[in-house]
């Protein structure tokens, strides 16, 4: 290149002009096409989950994770701190509201039983050191995906984009895997099911999965590492097959329905976490039997 600068300078910049009107060209297609591609797709997204806003009874007022107070969501009566201590409060009240004796959601303490066994199990297995209290991240997180998206069918950015950053941040010191490890996996972790999204789409003309399931399998391996995708992307798979199928045969839901793919994901993401190694070991030797 230098030579060719230096022996036909006007040939060089010639061709570097016409490479450069090239790569303009495809910047005016980005520029004009990515902007309509965006707002497309927002206007779809909103299409689909239209219905659903209009079924909700959205709240007035400011609505955050601390305003307003815990209440009960059937009479509205606020909750006192003595009534509120988690899963003593529901078996003493036997269930109920205090004020209007309705049945409170066995999700409550479903939820907290399993973050404490969960949370439990993860420094155990672990070990109750800083490797085992950065875990506990990964493992509320998941959970709380789990439920959103088992409700809603959306897992939002506001928990797998963090978490995706997260990992990499603890695997600066090699909390788990090395960084090069942890940035492979975050960038496969999206590019599989980016990939089996669209070849689902192309062959079905329908969508398989959630865009967020990209990002959470990303998270995945920016935590965990390139390796442990397999782990993880077989046994979702295998629990995804095996429960779509059973609620298919049992007539739970229709063939069409689309379920929400992120608790198996969660499933084989925590699976990871805990018996990671021993699962690789596991598949190796039956890969290799």
């Amino acid at each position: 290149m230098a030579l060719l600068i230096e022996l036909h300078p006007i040939l060089f910049y010639a061709f570097a002009f016409l490479l450069t009107l090239c790569i303009g060209s495809f910047l005016n297609v980005v520029i004009y096409r990515l902007p309509i591609m965006l707002f497309k797709s927002y206007q779809e997204d909103y299409q689909s989950f239209s219905e659903q806003i209009e079924n909700m009874k959205l709240p007035s007022g400011t609505f955050n994770l601390s305003v307003p107070a815990s209440h009960c969501p059937h009479c509205k009566a606020p909750i006192k701190a003595y009534a509120n201590i988690p899963l003593i409060s529901f078996i003493i009240q036997r269930g109920k509201c205090r004020h209007c004796a309705a049945r409170i959601s066995v999700r409550y303490p479903l939820v907290e039983c399993m973050t404490a066994l969960f949370s439990i199990l993860t420094l155990v297995i672990l070990g109750p050191n800083l490797v085992g209290a950065v875990s506990l991240l990964f493992v509320w997180s998941l959970i709380a995906m789990t439920f959103i998206d088992f409700d809603t069918q959306i897992l939002p950015d506001n928990l797998t984009l963090p978490l995706l950053w997260l990992g990499l941040l603890f695997n600066l010191g090699h909390f788990f895997v090395p960084l090069t490890d942890a940035v492979i996996g975050a960038m496969a972790g999206y590019l599989i099911l980016f990939v089996v999204y669209h070849a689902f789409k192309l062959a079905t003309g329908k969508d398989g999965m959630g865009q967020g399931d990209f990002k959470l399998l990303a998270a995945m391996g920016a935590w965990l590492g390139w390796q442990q995708l397999i782990v993880i992307i077989i046994i979702s798979a295998l629990l995804g097959t095996l429960v779509g199928v059973s609620l298919i045969v049992m007539k739970k839901v229709q063939r069409d329905q689309p379920l929400p793919f992120g608790p198996f994901l969660a499933i084989g993401g925590l699976s990871s976490l805990w018996f990671g190694q021993t699962l690789m070991d596991a598949y190796l030797k039956f890969i290799y039997a």
